[in-house]
């Protein structure tokens, strides 16, 4: 998979690490288990994703800092909000001991944009709440992390729905592909367009199929 932002959303917790020789095994741990935690989520694998994250988490909490605990659990965060879901209870139960920078970036991913400092998100999201929308995302995480702010944040174009369903789509992402297909589905049931709608099942019967 694509880790380009997974890597600058895990900076907190990886921090300092290229300017030493060896960084702590802490680090090496969280960093490999978010990883997979991510890949693992994103493919739908529950059970290892779950098994991934508590790794990270323990390593995270090993430092007994809350903010590294705070990072770990915001990955979580923005690879839930790929898919469209928002739950973000971890994080939520950490936010009075995390950084500035970290409570903006989890009012981001809610949609929580009144007021919200862009100056404090990872830089390839602060175009996003200016209202460039997904266009400036490179990253294929980052934009449907940021195409899941958008909606939630109700600021989410039909244009931003496409790019999201082939984003998941080109990387094989069932996760996110299922949920914003149905968000494609519900749009064509709301304009009346049976046609597309139709053809918008077909391929989420398709994804679920051997599984």
């Amino acid at each position: 998979m694509n880790r380009t932002f997974l890597t600058i959303l895990a900076a907190a917790v990886l921090a300092g690490c290229a300017s030493k020789p060896q960084p702590p095994a802490w680090q090496q741990d969280a960093h490999g288990a978010l990883e997979g935690f991510t890949d693992a989520w994103l493919h739908g694998d529950s059970a290892a994703a779950e098994a991934d994250f508590a790794r990270a988490r323990r390593a995270a909490a090993d430092t007994g800092r809350f903010d590294q605990v705070a990072q770990v659990e915001l990955v979580r965060c923005a690879a839930h909000v790929a898919a469209l879901d928002y739950a973000c209870p971890g994080f939520a139960a950490l936010a009075s001991d995390a950084t500035a920078a970290q409570r903006a970036y989890a009012a981001y991913l809610d949609g929580r944009w009144s007021g919200l400092d862009a100056a404090s998100l990872p830089a390839q999201h602060r175009p996003v709440v200016a209202g460039a929308g997904i266009a400036g995302v490179a990253d294929p995480l980052g934009l449907l992390v940021a195409a899941g702010a958008l909606l939630k944040a109700g600021r989410l174009t039909p244009a931003d729905i496409g790019a999201a369903v082939e984003t998941a789509s080109n990387q094989g992402w069932r996760r996110p592909l299922l949920a914003w297909l149905g968000v494609q589905e519900r749009r064509a049931q709301d304009a009346g367009d049976t046609a597309a709608a139709a053809a918008v099942r077909r391929r989420i019967e398709l994804v679920g199929q051997d599984r």
